[in-house]
């Protein structure tokens, strides 16, 4: 099992970064380092909280923890910083303003959303029972004419046909 330096480690990092984005496949073959090494180096610095897509993809395909995560080394950046950071990473300002309302928004309409659901759930409720309600007088105006058709079987196997005058 080859032992690799922590400079070859951190050089494959910085080439599945952004905006570099090489895919594990092409960077095993370029630097000669096992593709399931090259997972396990990406998941570490996923786990400590680098920001790591490495799929070749492009940002708004990213997940949103990626996501969440770039929001959050961004939050108290200024302007200038911004721009270096998004040139660094493959990034617009645009696409991070979007992502930081999307997280600002995340959790504003829940009370609203918890009223709807509930309301949802009420008229949902209202109209079970009314299906079930007629589901049941269905039911018996289908047992009360089964009912009669065997009746009159009965009557007429006793009686015999009706005759019409």
């Amino acid at each position: 099992m080859p032992i690799y330096s922590t400079q070859q480690k951190e050089s494959a990092l910085q080439k599945m970064m952004p905006p570099n984005n090489i895919s594990i496949s092409k960077l095993s073959i370029e630097m000669g380092i096992g593709e399931s090494t090259l997972y396990n180096w990406r998941k570490q610095a996923i786990d400590k909280g680098h920001l790591v897509p490495g799929d070749g993809s492009n940002a708004e395909q990213w997940s949103s923890a990626n996501k969440f995560a770039v929001v959050l080394e961004t939050a108290t950046l200024n302007q200038a910083e911004l721009a270096g950071y998004c040139r660094k990473k493959g990034l617009y300002a645009e696409q991070i303003a979007a992502w930081r309302s999307a997280c600002m928004d995340a959790n504003a309409n829940v009370k609203e959303q918890e009223k709807a659901f509930t309301i949802e759930a009420k008229k949902d409720k209202k109209q079970i029972n009314q299906l079930e309600k007629e589901l049941r007088r269905k039911d018996k105006a289908l047992a009360e004419t089964a009912a009669l058709l065997v009746l009159r079987k009965k009557a007429n196997a006793i009686w015999g046909e009706a005759e019409d005058e």
